[in-house]
């Protein structure tokens, strides 16, 4: 049985748009929220904030003495050049900050019962059809390799007494509160000046979350105490690529209301990911498909199940 969330919580690598959203949702709800985190978040909420340097324990961890939860989000970007120096951070700072969790909960004497786990449904790779879930093994490549190694991290600093929740996540649509909107902001852009078209084959999996939906997730986790081990949290309803730029262009105003949205070859992407956005043009080639089979047997319900609403409502007003 699910109960409010109460007392302190603590979301670690929290200062970014998914900790910013979390965190207003949590206080909204009732929690002490703290987050703990390289630098403050960009805006003031209703937080307190604690600086950590994601390799070490640091004055934040007494904090944890008979805190209410602990949710787990910190990690580098993947929206960047993979690098070897980015692929590099990019998994060590998932393994590493949460190795240092696992230290900081045993320092204290009344830890936190539950811990909620970030982790990524890039762990599946990139099947071109396959529709994976928490059963689906794990697909090829960087992303299921640092998915598997941030898990196993986890599994290794759980305490044995921990409630442990994992939430293998999708691609989470949200709002600017002055952290960032994650990638929707940039698609949204693109959408606007007519650039919003089918990229490649278009057939790519676009899975996603609206960011209600992902906050109550964490909720979820933290309250619900028949809620452990692996979730994938995304929608019921992944689409192809072709079909979300659709939907994004029907809501994101300027050419793309208009009905346009100009192609974009692999080549023009990988030209332009590389020199003109500075990203991993993988990142929009390539998608999956996933399923929350467990969320759906267990009688979650999702606010936005289905795409055109979740954009409708993330573009009004």
């Amino acid at each position: 049985m699910e109960q409010r969330v109460r007392g302190r919580i603590i979301i670690a690598g929290g200062s970014g748009f998914l900790g910013v959203a979390c965190a207003h949702h949590l206080a909204a709800a009732g929690a002490d929220v703290i987050l703990i985190a390289r630098h403050p978040p960009r805006v003031s909420g209703p937080w307190r904030y604690s600086p950590w340097d994601g390799r070490t324990p640091g004055d934040w961890v007494p904090l944890l003495e008979g805190a209410a939860g602990l949710i787990n989000l910190a990690g580098r970007t993947v929206d960047c050049r993979k690098t070897p120096d980015h692929c590099d951070e990019i998994l060590r700072s998932r393994v590493e900050a949460t190795a240092v969790l696992g230290q900081a909960v045993r320092q204290v004497t009344h830890p936190p019962p539950v811990w909620v786990q970030m982790s990524t449904a890039h762990i599946y790779g990139d099947p071109p059809s396959l529709v994976g879930d928490e059963e689906s093994i794990p697909g090829y490549g960087l992303a299921p390799f640092v998915g598997q190694a941030w898990e196993t991290a986890f599994h290794q600093s759980v305490l044995p007494g921990q409630r442990g929740v994992i939430l293998r996540t999708s691609f989470v649509i949200g709002r600017d509160r002055g952290a960032g909107n994650g990638a929707l902001g940039r698609l949204s852009l693109l959408a606007r000046w007519g650039l919003g078209g089918r990229v490649g084959a278009g057939t790519q999996g676009m899975s996603w979350l609206h960011e209600t939906d992902m906050n109550r997730l964490f909720e979820r986790g933290l309250t619900n105490p028949a809620m452990q081990g692996v979730y994938l949290a995304s929608s019921p309803n992944p689409v192809p690529q072709h079909t979300f730029m659709r939907e994004l262009r029907r809501v994101a105003g300027g050419l793309g209301s208009l009905g346009v949205g100009l192609p974009a070859t692999e080549l023009m992407v990988r030209f332009g990911a590389r020199f003109l956005l500075n990203t991993d043009p993988e990142l929009g080639l390539y998608g999956r498909y996933v399923m929350p089979r467990r969320l759906l047997r267990e009688g979650f319900e999702f606010r936005f199940p289905t795409l055109a609403p979740a954009l409708t409502e993330l573009h009004r007003g």
